[in-house]
């Protein structure tokens, strides 16, 4: 895939940063909505399908992206489709610096120095041109003021900025309302946007439920109402090193 056009998480990390303070808004619940938009641009770009729940590789060559193609790898690895929540619920240690970093690399971001309680050392990240952001804003805003079926990318943007919570902070206040209910509403585009947002939301809310079991064979007792089949292991996207021998806390 080109590098001309920026990748979903790009898009929805711009979407949270704030042009003011160089925090992000909801982090934590953005960690999430970073892994699950890998997985809608992964299936954009082709190489991954939705198999009901679970997301299966269906074409594993490069995209060209350093960062998908790590994620692309480890999905391929699992040798087996791999249910949505278990990947977007797995650990996501350094994502969002990962692309707070590349997007300084880029040239849309640059990091600001200080310093936490005048001793632990801090990143803020401003952006460098906010019209990148306002572009990104404005397909959002057209989708929900013309009423007019978004494109898939689009559309699962703004799934997964409702699904992480940004409503409220791209939409404020009470006269943001029925922007914030028809951002809600534009999940159902897109079938892969819908699918990832939702896991991100039952990651969440602690809701992710187990696959159904199949009935237990003859001879073999089937598991309690109490028990818990093992869980699906999660693999976490690999951070970028860190340079300098002082950690430096980014503050979100």
């Amino acid at each position: 895939m080109g590098r001309s056009r920026r990748t979903l998480p790009e898009e929805l990390l711009l979407l949270a940063l704030d042009p003011t303070t160089g925090t992000t808004a909801q982090p934590q619940s953005l960690d999430l909505g970073l892994a699950g938009a890998q997985l809608v641009e992964l299936a954009l770009a082709g190489r991954i399908a939705p198999d009901g729940d679970r997301i299966a590789v269906v074409a594993p060559r490069p995209t060209g992206d350093p960062t998908l193609d790590c994620a692309l790898e480890l999905l391929r690895r699992r040798g087996a489709p791999v249910r949505a929540v278990n990947w977007i619920g797995g650990p996501r240690l350094g994502l969002r610096q990962t692309y707070l970093s590349h997007l300084e690399r880029c040239g849309m971001v640059h990091a600001v120095e200080g310093q936490m309680c005048g001793v632990l050392p801090t990143t803020r990240y401003q952006a460098t041109d906010t019209a990148i952001s306002r572009e990104i804003k404005a397909r959002l805003d057209s989708a929900i003021r013309t009423g007019v079926p978004p494109d898939p990318r689009t559309a699962a943007l703004a799934a997964l900025a409702h699904a992480v919570g940004l409503g409220k902070h791209l939409y404020p206040g009470n006269e943001g309302r029925s922007s914030r209910s028809r951002l809600r509403d534009l999940i159902r585009h897109d079938p892969m946007g819908g699918l990832v947002a939702h896991a991100v939301m039952d990651v969440q809310n602690g809701a992710a439920a187990q696959p159904r079991r199949s009935p237990a064979p003859a001879g073999r007792q089937a598991p309690g109402p109490g028990a818990r089949p093992a869980p699906e292991p999660a693999r976490s996207v690999p951070a970028q090193p860190r340079h300098g021998s002082m950690a430096r806390a980014a503050v979100h």
